[in-house]
């Protein structure tokens, strides 16, 4: 049994690895601040005796003291707002918690000889010029535009990680997210899965911004989970930033157009203006992940969607 610390534990991969790890044996503490993240979504393990859940913002200095006299093996750092409806309204908060709340994290797994696995993201690649985006890329990012308070702090809590493994020796790896998917995501969320599958199911029109052209890669959230543990258990990824995400590339109309079929819905596609910065194209190159750690996605998008639609149909019928 090793001792964990997920931070993020309420938001949706935060819950759903969470959920894993106690399935798994472990102690988990979950750290959440519960801006965005939703005490629901740990409901199944809220009694669990694995399990141990602290109210903090992990960007305070203070946030962590509860954890002094305890052991940590590993900690896995998930916390921040992910969608722009969200990172976007609290700016500075998704900052802090990117830059501040790493180093907090990091001097944790320091002082405890633990792991640490840093959640950055695909938009570390910005509005890429080079496609698809393969590790080596170091991308095309805005420093001056709405989205910049995410993508960049993204970067520079991916640079605290390269001191500390450089500097101080922690066992640090960065897993670079490519948009993960499932019935978990909240439905205001304003991410394309969550916003179309909301919407096919209530009668909603089904927004697609720009022409659809754009292209993203979606990978199911169960094949994520797998991934970091992965990158986590592997001694090779020390100092390693590896891409996480699904190599098969769609327009978001094709998505669009895919959910209203398993959905079976009536909905009509309305085009809204594309965001300021919104990338174009997104899909990981994941050759290393399949080289370091065994791993590559196993879920295909028709059959994730399928279970994300499901599972939302059976929430919203339950929803009074």
């Amino acid at each position: 049994m090793k001792h964990i610390v997920v931070t993020g534990a309420a938001g949706f991969l935060g819950s759903h690895l969470v959920k894993s790890l106690i399935h798994q044996g472990h102690q988990v503490t979950g750290i959440d601040n519960l801006s965005t993240g939703l005490s629901s979504n740990l409901q199944e393990v809220a009694n669990s005796p694995l399990f141990y859940f602290q109210e903090a913002d992990v960007a305070l200095p203070d946030s962590l003291d509860f954890l002094v006299d305890q052991p940590v093996d590993e900690v896995y750092h998930l916390a921040s707002p992910a969608s722009p409806k969200f990172y976007q309204a609290d700016s500075i908060g998704t900052i802090w918690v990117n830059t501040k709340g790493t180093y907090h994290l990091l001097e944790l797994a320091r002082t405890k000889g633990a792991k640490f696995l840093y959640s950055s993201t695909s938009e570390a690649y910005g509005d890429p010029e080079v496609h698809p985006q393969p590790e080596s890329y170091h991308g095309n990012v805005n420093t001056w535009g709405p989205r910049a308070c995410y993508d960049e702090a993204k970067r520079l809590g991916e640079v605290f990680c390269y001191e500390y493994y450089t500097k101080h020796r922690v066992s640090v790896k960065v897993a670079r997210i490519f948009n993960t998917y499932s019935s978990g995501l909240r439905n205001d969320d304003g991410r394309v899965i969550s916003n179309f599958v909301t919407q096919a199911l209530t009668g909603q029109d089904i927004t697609v911004y720009g022409d659809g052209s754009q292209t993203r890669s979606f990978c199911y959230v169960d094949d994520n989970i797998r991934g970091l543990q992965k990158l986590m258990e592997t001694e090779e990824a020390n100092g390693e930033i590896i891409n996480i995400g699904n190599p098969m590339e769609y327009t978001v109309l094709e998505v669009a157009y895919l959910v209203k079929k398993l959905a079976q819905s009536n909905s009509e596609l309305v085009f809204l203006p594309l965001p300021q910065d919104d990338p174009k194209v997104r899909r990981p190159v994941i050759e290393k992940a399949r080289k370091v750690l065994g791993w590559e996605p196993e879920i295909s998008l028709e059959v994730g969607l399928k279970l994300t639609i499901e599972n939302v149909r059976a929430t919203l019928q339950e929803t009074p």
